[in-house]
């Protein structure tokens, strides 16, 4: 393996013909599939540069940016409370899944996160500007299609959550 370009976050390795991107010191990231007793999914709305659009995600968020002794668990506790404002009683590890793996590296770890509560505003930190929705699984498909006709990208970890709601 070679390294082809390094920046501040990220890399490009090489092994073989094979490029592939990589996060530089991190853990995966912590995903959440957080549901309400109201039979509700939350869900995040945030900008990603790399699409130029607002983007319709899991709540999430790197385990390690901030402590080097972080664990996937604190991560997604953090993660959820800070882009969302609830906090959960219970709290199921799902697995580790690949994010995208013929393009990267990265790994994440997914949570079951029910019995929730709010106990703050959500929105995220450092101007993340995260915007919170609480959609009834019911209303989930044309809540996707309103959003998809609004011109935001649907990530893909929520399409395979939904398979484990």
């Amino acid at each position: 393996m070679s390294v082809e370009w390094r920046g501040k976050y990220i890399e490009v390795r090489k092994t073989g013909s094979w490029e592939y991107a990589a996060r530089l010191g991190n853990g995966g990231a912590a995903v959440v599939l957080a549901l309400t007793d109201a039979g509700e999914i939350v869900l995040v709305e945030q900008f990603r540069v790399p699409h130029g659009a607002r983007s319709i995600e899991l709540p999430a968020g790197l385990i390690g940016d901030t402590d080097a002794a972080d664990t996937a668990p604190a991560a997604a506790a953090r993660e959820l409370h800070e882009e969302t404002g609830f906090a959960a009683a219970h709290w199921q590890l799902l697995g580790d899944f690949a994010t995208s793996p013929g393009m990267s590296a990265e790994m994440f770890t997914l949570f079951r996160a029910t019995g929730l509560t709010r106990t703050g505003p959500g929105g995220g930190v450092g101007g993340e500007d995260i915007a919170v929705h609480v959609v009834s699984l019911a209303d989930l498909p044309a809540f996707l299609a309103a959003q998809r006709a609004r011109g935001l990208i649907i990530d893909c970890r929520l399409v395979m959550a939904l398979g484990l709601v």
